[in-house]
């Protein structure tokens, strides 16, 4: 059963029925992971599983760590119109990686800000939440508290809630109950790279969540927590691999993708 969930978080995970008939393509073999426990999966694309609870696999976090310099971010979204991760798939057959981004109302409208090539949506988060945002050619992530004005020149933006780590600390303290459930989560490293993490199987609660991303050695500044639950997906492709499929139980109208330069 052990080895069982070990092999699906690497190979990939279908946690829904999709209507569509498109097969899913086998697992290939995954590349070797480096001494660090760092799979690259290109240049500037690296996946590792990380295990909060070594007892608990149903709370393993797959991450990416993304270098910026051989990557852009773009964001995506079709307000009224969710998508399934095939139906994304399809659209996006370029991109390297994408993820659910914004949190959505019932009518499949994005809650928070969102900005497509330049196009904004939505409304910006008063002073709570984070955004993560490309401005300037650059990939940022920042605490909407620390900057409440975004400004109008970004370029892509997804917003999210709440943050989970600020300025290296644990940024998530709230006494609200919580549940362990799915996660989706994007941040940056003191190197600059972009970390892009998704909880596969049961999940974390976002209280053990915020203790634990500060304290691994990913060298986190700010991440900020995106939409998860039956949102989180994941898709990763690249040269000579088989597509990694984390599939939602629901579909989203809005996504976060990431294109080799």
């Amino acid at each position: 059963m052990l080895r069982w969930l070990s092999l699906l978080l690497v190979a990939g995970c279908t946690l829904a029925t999709v209507p569509t008939a498109t097969p899913t393509p086998p697992p290939t073999a995954t590349p070797a992971p480096a001494a660090n426990g760092w799979e690259t999966l290109a240049p500037g694309l690296e996946r590792r599983i990380y295990a909060p609870e070594a007892d608990n696999l149903l709370s393993q976090l797959l991450i990416l760590r993304i270098d910026p310099a051989l990557y852009t971010f773009r964001a995506h979204y079709v307000p009224g119109e969710p998508k399934h991760l095939i139906q994304w798939r399809q659209e996006l057959p370029d991109a390297a990686v994408f993820v659910n981004a914004n949190f959505f109302t019932p009518e499949h409208t994005v809650v928070g800000w969102l900005v497509a090539d330049g196009a904004a949506a939505g409304q910006p988060y008063p002073g709570y939440g984070g955004t993560f945002a490309v401005e300037n050619s650059i990939p940022a992530v920042w605490s909407n508290a620390a900057r409440p004005n975004p400004g109008m020149a970004l370029a892509q933006a997804v917003q999210g809630f709440p943050m989970l780590v600020a300025d290296g600390q644990a940024a998530y303290n709230s006494p609200d109950p919580d549940r362990a459930t799915r996660r989706t989560f994007i941040g940056q490293d003191v190197q600059g790279r972009i970390i892009i993490g998704v909880t596969p199987l049961l999940g974390l609660r976002l209280a053990d969540l915020s203790a634990y991303l500060p304290a691994t050695d990913l060298g986190l500044v700010n991440v900020v927590n995106l939409d998860g639950g039956g949102s989180t997906l994941m898709s990763i492709l690249t040269p000579g691999a088989a597509e990694y499929r984390l599939i939602s139980l629901d579909p989203v109208p809005a996504v976060l993708a990431v294109y080799a330069r």
